[in-house]
């Protein structure tokens, strides 16, 4: 299973501890769909990225784009050129998760697309955001693969991301997002446990205390040791990782569905942390992600 159907899977039980906010969620959703077929940034402009989670916040709920308008939105990105590696990443996974009556990416566009994505291959075998980087981050591994995958092509020498991955560990137990960080981060140690599972391997053990160890007193988890706040996308990337990994967090449901609880707001969207005035379809997404991993 895809990474991105692996976590919409979950997502999917959002609703059971939603109730009728559901319906909520949904209108906000769909108010950030912009007439031209993409969702808005945080500024109001279409983006790849904010769409990404804007269709799969809507289909977490059981609901459906305006696949018609999304189709014609993508295909005026042809085969990506001008987009950075993560927007790159992005356009595959829309594409990846439109319905085939509704549209599929031209086979010249996907060998395009493709080509493109080796310019972000470091090497080491891993992937960085920068085309310039000498050595693979963790994020940009994991969607590297992810965009692989999306776009129905076998990654050459897969493999060597695993290896790359095992620079990027820390001796706190956690993993960095980039080498020669010498504390863990909870989005790079969430993303290198999604990776080795993805690649077939089991992930250290150490991984899953480390995250354990970044739960606030107040619920939800901390991007890193030390962090004064706990946020959404660190508390549904830990969740995601730490189910994966098959270590509980039941002891710690209450004080999550509460955390979750402060962030949501009767707009529909949730907020990425208590100091965060606004609202946007991706932290909206992970507010579902993580009520999906704690509906369980």
């Amino acid at each position: 299973m895809s990474f991105r159907l692996e976590m919409l899977q979950v997502a999917r039980l959002a609703p059971d501890l939603l109730g009728d906010a559901a319906s909520l969620v949904e209108a906000f959703l769909r108010s950030r769909m912009t007439p031209d077929g993409g969702f808005m940034d945080r500024d109001g402009r279409p983006d790849l990225y904010y769409t990404v989670f804007g269709m799969e916040g809507l289909l977490a709920l059981r609901r459906e784009p305006d696949w018609p308008a999304l189709a014609t939105w993508l295909q005026g990105f042809g085969g990506g050129a001008g987009q950075d590696f993560v927007h790159l990443c992005c356009l595959a996974r829309c594409w990846n998760a439109m319905p085939p009556a509704a549209a599929t990416l031209a086979g010249a566009a996907r060998t395009e697309m493709l080509a493109r994505l080796s310019a972000w291959r470091t090497p080491d075998g891993g992937f960085h955001q920068s085309p310039v980087a000498t050595r693979c981050s963790a994020y940009g591994s994991l969607l590297g693969w992810a965009a692989h995958y999306d776009l129905k092509a076998e990654l050459p020498a897969a493999d060597q991301l695993g290896s790359c991955l095992a620079a990027l560990r820390t001796p706190d137990g956690g993993y960095a997002n980039e080498p020669g960080i010498p504390l863990g981060t909870t989005p790079a140690t969430a993303a290198a446990v999604a990776l080795h599972r993805h690649l077939h391997r089991t992930p250290d053990p150490a991984a899953g205390a480390w995250l354990l160890a970044q739960l606030h007193p107040e619920g939800g988890f901390k991007a890193m040791p030390g962090a004064p706040l706990p946020d959404l996308l660190s508390t549904a990337t830990a969740l995601h990782a730490l189910d994966g990994m098959q270590v509980s967090f039941a002891a710690h449901k209450e004080a999550l569905l509460d955390y979750v609880d402060t962030l949501w707001s009767a707009e529909g969207g949730f907020h990425g942390h208590w100091a965060d005035d606004a609202l946007d379809v991706e932290y909206t997404y992970y507010g579902l992600l993580a009520l999906g991993h704690l509906a369980l």
